[in-house]
């Protein structure tokens, strides 16, 4: 697979308050060179952006995988969104968190599992994994292109990753593989049990974990009550891991959540809760 530092990409649709999605939300037809595929980017930019007194301010950002759930029904699985938008512009608004930029990164539809599993898996059964790319796209392509459009804030203090599901577990594969790129880490419903858990034995070794980290898991999401117990206790060992590696109850929040399923509509309502963990410690302002 290739490197690149994409930047070409241009917006084709900017949406504004009249479309689903409340504030700003821009969208970019995005190439990549390492995966030879087309996507989306949906880049959602806080109230008050593109004002004069604010055109030398610089964001933190948090990249979410599976873009199209974010923000708007009718591109989400299910017609159930996240509710990035709302969730964000209410608690800038409420200065519970500073502004800052969200940046959906969509799924490559039918190759979604193969981007997202690192290893060979056999639930599912995914023989030819590009996952271990993935921080590579990340890196050499979505991270340079955001940056060249957009006012980002610089470090790893003021950048996050996160998704569900396998959006997850390819974001915690990425926080292993490229430590010190982004120091707040989501994780909702992370899909550990792929590959014989071997992410859960490569996480035993690590020790250099994002500043904060939000991870939560539903009591009801595998539908059988042993698989139920066993998600909720894959979640417990990592929390373990973390918690040995010195992550304490301010750079580590976990959540599990009684009686919730393995759904968008349960990420959207600890959206908040993981946001205000992650960020709600005001960021300083950068210009550079």
């Amino acid at each position: 697979m290739e490197e690149s530092t994409n930047t070409s990409a241009q917006p084709i649709e900017e949406v504004g308050h009249g479309s689903a999605a409340v504030g700003d939300l821009r969208l970019h037809e995005f190439p990549s060179r390492i995966f030879r595929n087309t996507r989306l980017l949906r880049v959602w930019v806080p109230p008050g952006y593109d004002a004069e007194e604010n055109k030398a301010r610089h964001y933190p950002v948090l990249y979410l995988n599976d873009g199209q759930n974010l923000f708007e029904g009718s591109t989400a699985f299910a017609g159930v969104e996240w509710g990035v938008d709302e969730t964000a512009d209410r608690l800038i608004k409420e200065e519970t968190i500073p502004a800052l930029i969200v940046v959906g990164i969509d799924n490559a539809r039918d190759d979604r599992m193969k981007e997202y599993l690192p290893y060979r898996s056999f639930n599912p059964t995914i023989l030819r994994p590009l996952g271990k790319y993935y921080p590579d796209f990340l890196l050499y392509e979505v991270i340079p292109f955001v940056c060249a459009h957009y006012r980002i804030a610089r470090g790893e203090e003021n950048t996050g990753m996160g998704g569900s599901s396998l959006g997850a577990l390819i974001s915690l594969y990425t926080a292993i593989q490229r430590p010190g790129i982004f120091g707040k880490l989501l994780l909702e419903s992370p899909s550990l049990f792929v590959s014989n858990r071997r992410l859960l034995r490569v996480s035993r070794d690590f020790r250099r974990w994002p500043e904060k980290v939000f991870i939560a898991i539903g009591t009801k999401e595998a539908g059988r009550d042993d698989k139920n117990q066993r998600v909720v206790q894959d979640v417990r060992l990592l929390e373990r891991i973390m918690r040995r590696a010195g992550l304490d109850q301010q750079h580590l929040l976990v959540n599990v959540d009684e009686g919730a399923t393995h759904s968008e509509g349960e990420w959207a309502k600890r959206l908040p809760l993981a946001l205000t963990f992650l960020f709600g410690a005001k960021v300083q302002d950068q210009t550079t």
